[in-house]
């Protein structure tokens, strides 16, 4: 007779095979793709999709300093100086002396500057092809957003998650 009692534990359920978050992280994720394929087809090379609106802001703005930047795109700091850093390190930004020696701003590279009007084209593009796929569905995606922020107003995402987590007993 076997010996069951070396049987090897059963795994618990996988939490993460039902999900409402992922569906939509999935779908930023494939249309980020979607957009950086356009940009290699036109051989533009290291630029991501999240780099843009900070390139275009550089542009018409002129160079700020990462806290002046991060509030102009509504990031914080420490995500901007993050991004920043990356974007620096793809050739995309450079720093400059700010208005005092102790200050430096964030300008665009020259190579920010020779593709930043097909990068304008390209968020235009975008904004179409949203406004577009918004008249095929029934409830708009901006639209979308809006209920949800307006319901975060009345209770915020952190607290919606710590209430779900008072609840559960292998949060303690």
């Amino acid at each position: 007779m076997a010996d069951d009692s070396r049987a090897p534990a059963p795994h618990p359920p996988d939490p993460t095979r039902q999900s409402l978050w992922r569906p939509l992280r999935l779908l930023q994720a494939s249309m980020d793709a979607d957009i950086a394929q356009v940009y290699a087809e036109r051989r533009i090379d290291g630029l991501k999709p999240s780099y843009v609106m900070e390139l275009l802001r550089l542009h018409a703005d002129g160079p700020m300093t990462i806290a002046e930047l991060a509030e102009s795109v509504q990031r914080t700091h420490s995500a901007l100086s993050q991004k920043v850093a990356a974007m620096r390190e793809a050739g995309w930004v450079h720093t400059v002396v700010g208005d005092d020696a102790r200050t430096r701003k964030v300008a665009l590279t020259d190579r920010a500057r020779g593709v930043v009007d097909r990068l304008a084209a390209e968020w235009r593009a975008t904004e179409a092809a949203i406004a577009d796929l918004e008249a095929e569905i029934p409830y708009p995606l901006s639209r979308v957003v809006t209920d949800i922020e307006r319901a975060l107003e009345r209770r915020s995402f952190r607290d919606r998650i710590a209430g779900k987590l008072a609840q559960d007993p292998a949060w303690d």
